[in-house]
């Protein structure tokens, strides 16, 4: 008989690409993973993996086991999901991941209220941005990630996923207070086409998508300083070295030396839940939701201007 942890390993192999990525997806060391790869290949007779330079590859036999494995445990998580939802009860353990300042402005109170009213469910968030997140739970490496887009640039989903949203966070523009337009109501973010901007570091969504955004407005963008931290963008700003865009969820205070202004096109970050779906009957994954979706609400009524 096949051995189910045996197959999730060379499941998450054949995911990952190696073996020491699949590791680290399992949170195994790579000693371990190669044990269950061999008594895998013990118990079918058959060579999985087969050397290539410095790593491995599936063998034909690997890749055809290793399909089987991906729609077998498709199916366990699709009873587990049964299971849960007949019991109707929200238990066990949660994995959830989270973009930085949804961990900040939408777990505190989300998890609040779930360890109020589901005191047999434990969530597990970690901080993840959303371009690492979503491949995460389609590999099935977490539960639920809170990922986000813009109003303009949509994040690629792929199939098999179910999404839920959960507010709309407005962004402003950060100026220093001393800049000639830190008086205004509302600005238009071509005013700010001679001005150094403060960014996300390359390659984020976030920094491509404002990057994006500017040259649709004919600007081309000045970027003096990335930072991963909006606290630490504001602080930049703070010292008059540039400009940013400062969405509100999990702002926090602004510091003195910068003004915050809307734009009087209104930017935006769609915020929403992402899960499998083969899990979506998961009465725990329904609280998370719920308890996210809420807070949400709550969040939304405080970043009104």
């Amino acid at each position: 008989m096949l051995n189910l942890d045996r197959l999730r390993t060379l499941d998450a192999v054949a995911r990952h690409g190696s073996v020491s990525a699949a590791a680290d997806g399992l949170h195994v060391t790579t000693s371990a993973v190669s044990q269950q790869l061999a008594k895998l290949e013990r118990e079918t007779g058959q060579q999985l993996l087969a050397k290539q330079g410095r790593g491995v590859r599936l063998t034909d036999a690997g890749r055809l086991l290793a399909e089987h494995a991906s729609r077998i445990l498709s199916q366990v998580e699709l009873a587990r999901a049964d299971l849960e939802a007949q019991r109707g009860q929200a238990v066990g353990e949660l994995l959830v991941d989270a973009f930085p300042t949804a961990a900040r402005g939408l777990f505190p109170l989300a998890l609040a209220g779930l360890r109020r009213d589901h005191p047999q469910l434990r969530v597990r968030l970690t901080e993840r941005a959303p371009d690492s997140a979503v491949p995460r739970v389609v590999r099935g490496d977490t539960d639920v990630a809170v990922v986000l887009d813009w109003y303009n640039k949509p994040l690629p989903m792929p199939d098999g996923l179910v999404k839920a949203p959960i507010l709309d966070d407005p962004a402003d523009v950060a100026v220093p207070v001393g800049h000639p337009l830190a008086d205004r109501d509302e600005v238009e973010l071509e005013d700010f086409a001679d001005d150094e901007w403060i960014s996300w570091p390359m390659g984020e969504f976030c920094h491509d998508w404002l990057m994006f955004t500017l040259r649709g407005k004919g600007i081309e963008p000045r970027v003096s300083h990335m930072a991963e931290e909006h606290a630490t963008q504001l602080a930049l700003i703070a010292a008059g070295l540039g400009v940013g865009v400062a969405p509100r969820l999990g702002r926090g205070p602004v510091p003195e030396g910068v003004r915050v202004i809307p734009v009087r096109h209104a930017m935006s970050r769609h915020v929403y839940a992402i899960w499998r779906t083969d899990a979506d009957r998961r009465p725990s994954i329904r609280a998370v939701v719920a308890a996210l979706c809420s807070a949400g609400e709550r969040v939304s009524a405080g970043c009104r201007p």
